[in-house]
């Protein structure tokens, strides 16, 4: 009979004190800090001002709520073409996932694998569906994109040492146009409008905490510089789309390449 009560776990009781549940959790080593309480402590050349930030979660995660919904649409061709993209949504959110959790206890090493791992699949994903229709590419493609490729800089700079130091300072003014850079690329030969949207504001992010951080500096005239030439490019290029002058001037464009053959023939 004891060996029973041995083996059955419900039969074993352990007595604790009252102040157990406040000191038994342990995250190891490195204590675990909210994702903006990281952001603040480390005053680095991408440090992020967290409303504009949280702002720009907020709409992607309602968004992804949008493109999921999709999937249980009525609309056959919806739902095929939000499932084609699936893989890579649920492989970002594992990365995602992880990366966040490695990054708010500082291992600031393995996060940055894991968000270079991540912007290595959703950079595949771009190029293998580039042109999907908003609902999709917003919430599942261009947005996590652009997020993905500022967040290497930011938890780059963190896990560099001395981050604060003047040549950080220095790397970063420099570093901080791949984001123009980058956002025109997509601009220009995709004709994105939402890449250089999200792209924008993520600079206005890193704009306004640097201001708030030193005035005196660089770093938040380029980040307003490159927010506000990405917003007039993402603006020229939406502005047409929107109205579908685009989509005339393409058929237009057809039209013409058509009746040359002819001209050359009558000629």
């Amino acid at each position: 009979m004891d060996r029973l009560h041995q083996i059955n776990p419900f039969a074993k009781r352990d007595s604790h004190s009252k102040n157990t549940v406040i000191t038994c959790p342990d995250d190891g080593v490195w204590s675990r800090r909210k994702i903006w309480e990281q952001n603040d402590l480390f005053y680095t050349a991408f440090r992020l001002n967290h409303i504009i930030a949280s702002i720009y979660w907020i709409v992607l995660f309602v968004l992804q709520g949008g493109y999921i919904a999709h999937l249980f649409s009525g609309n056959v061709e919806r739902v095929n073409a939000a499932c084609s993209v699936g893989s890579h949504f649920i492989v970002n959110n594992l990365f995602h996932f992880a990366f966040v959790m490695l990054f708010v206890r500082s291992y600031f090493g393995w996060a940055e694998l894991f968000i270079i791992l991540n912007f290595i699949n959703l950079t595949s994903l771009y190029f293998r569906h580039p042109g999907y229709a908003k609902f999709i590419h917003t919430p599942v493609v261009s947005g996590p994109l652009a997020w993905t490729f500022v967040a290497i800089y930011w938890n780059g700079a963190i896990m560099v040492p001395h981050p604060d130091t003047l040549v950080a300072r220095i790397f970063g003014n420099i570093f901080i146009w791949s984001i123009l850079v980058y956002g025109l690329f997509f601009i220009v030969v995709y004709k994105d409008y939402t890449m250089g949207f999200n792209l924008s504001v993520l600079s206005a992010a890193i704009g306004v905490s640097q201001f708030f951080r030193q005035v005196i500096a660089f770093q938040w005239i380029f980040a307003f510089i490159i927010m506000a030439i990405l917003f007039i490019a993402t603006v020229i290029v939406a502005v047409p789309a929107a109205t579908g002058k685009d989509i005339k001037f393409a058929r237009a464009r057809e039209g013409e390449a058509e009746r040359a053959p002819l001209l050359g023939e009558n000629n």
